[in-house]
């Protein structure tokens, strides 16, 4: 079902129609990536048909499409991935408390809409302009849009999940709430090889670091790395078991995603894709699957059959900043928490989200809270630059 809204701007010769519309069917790849100005892979047409055509998001996960774009005359000028969310699994920003709340007063948290890229907690674009300079003409339609739909939804709420510093900061000036975290990335500082990057550490970190690595090669296992197009369909199937497995183990089912969306990526997304999968005895015991831009690698997906020393580290931290500093890429986003990564490399970083709630008496508690929030956030983030293992 779609659902149209129609504004007329008396400074435009050309009417503006805001949809919301249940799937990106009815759209082509190159209207949708037309929009996609920033080297960012995730909200691109290709990343988020596959978690569609492959069931992974879809009504039946709580996960409903209800993509907003905005047309200007036949051209398509602006999008926003949108879902409306029967619960708060696979988004990072944590608001079961707040569900909590709604539901001690008789109220119901759910559904909620949610602007954000379905399991990726990797900041980025979150509302894809034509023409980035239109932002302050159209964000006030967008936002008028957005909450007339929840209206007609009956949803409780308007989230935006990882957006860049700089929209976080518009939707803060038009009175959407505002929520810090943390996450913990690794900079390319010119390195020119391994060596160089430890080497800018403090001796005992240097020391556990190498200690861990050779650890995992007296262990006999080494590693292969594939990109794009090498990475085969047996790959594929590999990583996917692999994935399950992992999650099975650690939260009891076998993970968000299914094996056909790995499929997809494979088939459509694969110049973005690079697999490490680490081999004891020619036996394939782990796998790492990454994604790639141009100045970015991003950690993303990981799963084991065996359990071996360091093994994690080493196939979703150290062998991905030997491949950032390999091609020249500035940054490591290895995803969400992990203060283990600090005594790695990775440096502390605020993300953002906002949030919206219809009900005012809600929102100011809400806001309350974030401000409180935000305070131990800054002086976290203080104590964890602390404690980086650099000279």
């Amino acid at each position: 079902m779609d659902v149209n809204k129609e504004c007329h701007n008396p400074d435009m010769t050309t009417q503006l129609n805001l949809r919301f519309i249940t799937s990106l069917q009815g759209i082509s790849a190159t209207e949708w990536n037309a929009l996609c100005c920033q080297d960012y892979p995730f909200a691109r047409y290709e990343f988020l048909a596959a978690l569609e055509q492959s069931g992974s998001v879809s009504q039946g996960t709580g996960w409903q499409p209800q993509h907003l774009v905005v047309y200007e005359g036949d051209e398509l000028i602006a999008a926003m991935p949108l879902y409306s969310k029967t619960h708060s699994y696979g988004e990072y920003v944590f608001d079961w408390s707040w569900a909590d709340a709604y539901k001690r007063y008789g109220f119901n948290y759910y559904p909620k809409l949610i602007n954000a890229i379905p399991f990726t907690p990797c900041s980025g674009s979150r509302l894809l302009l034509q023409d980035s300079s239109r932002l302050a003409e159209l964000l006030p339609l967008i936002l008028d849009a957005i909450k007339h739909h929840a209206q007609t939804l009956n949803a409780s709420s308007w989230h935006c999940l990882f957006p860049s510093a700089e929209l976080s900061a518009c939707l803060s000036a038009a009175d959407i709430s505002q929520r810090v975290g943390t996450q913990f990335h690794w900079y390319n500082r010119d390195y020119k090889s391994w060596d160089d990057f430890v080497g800018a550490m403090n001796s005992r970190k240097r020391k556990n670091i190498n200690k861990e690595r050779r650890a995992v090669a007296e262990q006999a296992i080494r590693f292969e790395t594939k990109a794009a197009q090498n990475i085969t369909a047996e790959d594929w199937q590999l990583f996917y078991q692999l994935y399950c497995n992992t999650y099975l183990k650690r939260s009891g089912h076998t993970g968000y995603l299914t094996e056909a969306f790995f499929t997809l990526l494979g088939e459509y997304f694969a110049q973005h894709c690079l697999l490490v999968i680490a081999y004891q005895q020619e036996h394939a015991i782990a796998a790492a699957l990454f994604f790639t831009d141009s100045k970015t690698i991003y950690g993303r997906y990981w799963g084991c059959l065996e359990e071996h020393e360091f093994l994690h580290f080493e196939t979703c931290y150290y062998q991905g900043i030997e491949y950032a500093i390999k091609h020249g890429l500035q940054r490591f986003d290895g995803g969400a928490q992990g203060e283990h990564k600090i005594a790695r490399g990775f440096e502390p970083v605020m993300t953002f989200s906002n949030h919206w709630l219809a009900r005012p008496d809600f929102q100011q508690a809400i806001d309350n809270f974030l401000d409180a929030e935000k305070l131990s956030i800054e002086n976290y983030m203080e104590e964890a630059k602390g404690c980086l293992p650099f000279k």
